[in-house]
């Protein structure tokens, strides 16, 4: 995402409608397409917790035609 070695920093975690996890610099406007996930804190913390909220990695899309095709 962000070539950023300041620790200080503070991220958001967002999520786009394929409910695909990013993080983005809290003090920046959401690029479009993406909201908030509900976390935000520094970069370790925020990657932290799309690992575990994250667990199937196929876009929505993806998901729904599997589960309409039965499998």
């Amino acid at each position: 995402m962000f070539e950023d070695d300041d620790e200080e920093t503070t991220y958001k975690v967002v999520k786009n409608h394929e409910e695909q996890y990013s993080i983005w610099p809290a003090d920046r406007d959401l690029p479009a397409g993406w909201s908030e996930a509900g976390m935000e804190g520094k970069k370790a913390e925020c990657l932290e917790w799309v690992q575990k909220v994250w667990t199937d990695m196929r876009p929505l899309s993806l998901r729904k035609a599997m589960e309409a095709a039965g499998e």
